[in-house]
């Protein structure tokens, strides 16, 4: 039993539905579970224009599962063809907002490293380029800043695994509840403290 969907809808027309995934909640089904934004929003629009065979939803990214913010759908083949070449392209902006610790220095800076997925599920970061390591570059810049942490927004460049949470660590500067890449504490629910905020296409 899919449970109803625990995001919120902030877009709907005939060919994409953009749709706010809360953290905790994977964005595809995993091997180890069924629960997921994809079926959850899936059966809503099942059960709201009264679909009962099943429906085609692609998925075009993802988001971490302890992450939150938006995520894009499209509703119909055509459009997760035409997105999923734009983010391939680099030509949809992807912007989040961003809790580090510490207090960051430069106002508006572009870190540019390159990041190797690990099999422990983890990237390694290293400062020039290396074998089996892939070149990525973000943008940030700060919006508010205290002694013990900084509100940034993000700009990524490109999409690596884990890029935002591991660039940010290997500067001195974790993400808020991000244990896994330093950060001292946990954030309930084991959220750690990255929204993804806006696309723009």
């Amino acid at each position: 039993m899919i449970r109803p969907i625990t995001g919120s809808i902030i877009y709907l027309d005939n060919h994409l539905i953009a749709v706010v995934k809360p953290p905790g909640l994977l964005t595809q089904p995993d091997r180890n579970t069924d629960e997921s934004l994809l079926d959850q929003t899936r059966q809503w629009i099942k059960e709201e224009y009264n679909k009962p065979n099943n429906i085609f939803l692609g998925l075009i990214h993802r988001l971490d599962r302890n992450v939150s913010g938006v995520v894009l759908f499209a509703r119909t083949s055509k459009a997760a063809s035409r997105l999923s070449k734009q983010f391939r392209e680099g030509t949809i902006k992807k912007f989040y907002r961003v809790i580090a610790l510490g207090k960051l220095e430069e106002r508006h800076t572009t870190l540019v490293h390159y990041l190797r997925k690990e099999k422990s599920l983890k990237a390694t970061v290293f400062p020039r380029a290396t074998p089996a390591a892939k070149r990525s570059e973000l943008s940030y810049e700060i919006i508010y800043s205290l002694e013990k942490n900084s509100l940034l927004e993000v700009s990524l460049r490109t999409g690596r695994f884990h890029q935002i949470r591991a660039q940010m660590a290997f500067i001195g500067h974790p993400i808020m509840g991000d244990i896994k890449y330093g950060a001292p504490e946990r954030l309930p629910n084991q959220e750690i403290a990255l929204y993804a905020c806006k696309l723009v296409f």
